[in-house]
């Protein structure tokens, strides 16, 4: 498969999962319906919640895995396409490519949902995380420090990392990955929407973070550093104590023919 189309293939990969995650998080996360009576003004909670936007995000993964696992590998995420190349399963040589393929599809996505989004009367990108939103602060869903957002992003992020390469390793049971995958994402979000709207995906967090203002657009650095570093950091330790050694590798060989 020719880098072009791989590319092509991160770009809608990426493209739905921001639309499919975060378009649950801004539309369907919280939704009321008025009364069916004239003049009633009782509201009924439908919203998605936490657990609804945690399991959206997940299930993209799920679904793109399957659909374009053998065409790109389905990374979604530069922090994924560095960890990729730390664990010695991706070529330096591409990351760029792949990098800016996710950025487009998930600049894309945000820009369809905010013209979704704004179609309803009274819509404005007001509150902390209009868009659903990645930050820290007065950005951050429970106020959270820059501190303790850095650390939530880095961890979660190795862990994202460690269960890829670890349901991705030719010793692992064939085609049970993207489940392994997509419930890791899910846990992922329900640890820490909290602290960071979740992001553990440069992509996703400068996506919409275009759309939503400058005061967010700056906050993105630390959704880039933390999640690439918390990813390279699992590359290298899955590569250094996990890996199969060469010599183990071609006695397995051997065994099998």
């Amino acid at each position: 498969m020719t880098l072009t189309k791989r590319c092509i293939a991160e770009l809608m990969g990426t493209f739905w999962l921001v639309l499919g995650g975060c378009g649950s998080a801004v539309l369907a996360a919280s939704f009321t319906a008025e009364g069916a009576k004239i003049g009633e003004s009782t509201l009924f909670p439908l919203g998605l919640g936490f657990v609804g936007v945690s399991l959206a995000f997940g299930l993209t993964v799920l679904t793109m895995a399957y659909a374009i696992g053998h065409i790109s590998g389905c990374h979604l995420n530069p922090a994924v396409s560095f960890g990729l190349w730390a664990g010695k399963r991706f070529p330096g040589s591409e990351l760029l490519p792949y990098i800016a393929s996710q950025v487009i599809g998930a600049t894309i996505a945000a820009g369809l949902l905010y013209l979704i989004a704004s179609g309803k009367a009274g819509f404005t990108l007001s509150g902390s995380n209009p868009l659903a939103t990645n930050g820290f602060g007065a950005h951050s869903p429970g106020g959270y420090s820059l501190l303790a957002a850095f650390i939530t992003e880095v961890v979660m992020t190795f862990m994202f990392l460690m269960i890829i390469l670890g349901a991705t390793d030719h010793r692992a049971p064939a085609g049970f990955a993207p489940i392994a995958i997509g419930l890791g994402l899910t846990l992922i979000h329900l640890i820490s929407i909290p602290v960071t709207n979740t992001s553990v995906n440069p992509a996703r967090s400068t996506g919409v973070a275009i759309f939503a203002g400058s005061e967010l657009l700056a906050q993105t650095w630390l959704f880039w550093v933390a999640p690439i570093l918390g990813a390279i950091l699992a590359g290298f330790f899955y590569s250094f104590m996990f890996s199969e050694p060469a010599i183990e590798s071609r006695q397995r060989m051997k065994e099998i023919v």
